[in-house]
């Protein structure tokens, strides 16, 4: 897998957080993206993208603190932390 390829997790966590950040903001304002897609990105070497899952939504979190992104959940801002199931994810209004 490609975790197993980089030399430490802070390269994958890095390539995370430019995909997401990258899709975001090519987005229209207030659109989101499925955290699926940052994976789809980064993996994309990978037969399975799914084992990134973990990871994209540790990156997310890590992101959603320092206040850089929004997760949704039936467009509603939700704490990842806590949300179970699907999730999306958008830059926060003032970007």
């Amino acid at each position: 897998c490609i975790l197993c390829k980089v030399k430490d997790m802070s390269e994958a966590s890095a390539a995370l957080e430019s995909a997401i950040m990258g899709l975001l903001v090519k987005r229209q304002p207030g659109k989101t993206i499925c955290p699926s897609e940052a994976a789809r990105v980064v993996y994309s070497a990978e037969k399975d993208w799914r084992s990134g899952m973990v990871e994209v939504r540790k990156v997310a979190s890590d992101l959603a603190a320092q206040g850089l992104l929004e997760v949704t959940q039936g467009g509603q801002v939700v704490d990842i932390k806590c949300a179970k199931g699907a999730i999306r994810l958008r830059l926060p209004p003032t970007h």
